[in-house]
């Protein structure tokens, strides 16, 4: 293989993290859709939470991508 398909595909394997990103995010959405509508009134308590675990769950994605473009365009 040449060099620049390999970097190709390091790249593309690399991106393979975001599929559980994906599936992460629309749990912690759908949890907290759940519960906000089960209990009104513990919204201010849960959105809290719901950010700090969306924010941590969302850089994985952004660390997976850094990687990616660093395997593509630095290596």
């Amino acid at each position: 293989m040449e060099l620049e398909a390999v970097k190709l595909l390091a790249g593309a394997i690399a991106l393979f993290p975001l599929f559980g990103v994906g599936i992460g995010l629309g749990k912690i959405f759908s949890s907290y859709n759940e519960a906000v509508g089960r209990n009104p009134g513990a919204a201010e308590l849960l959105d809290k939470k719901f950010f700090l675990m969306f924010a941590l769950t969302e850089a994985l994605a952004i660390f997976a991508l850094l990687i990616s473009l660093i395997l593509i365009f630095v290596v």
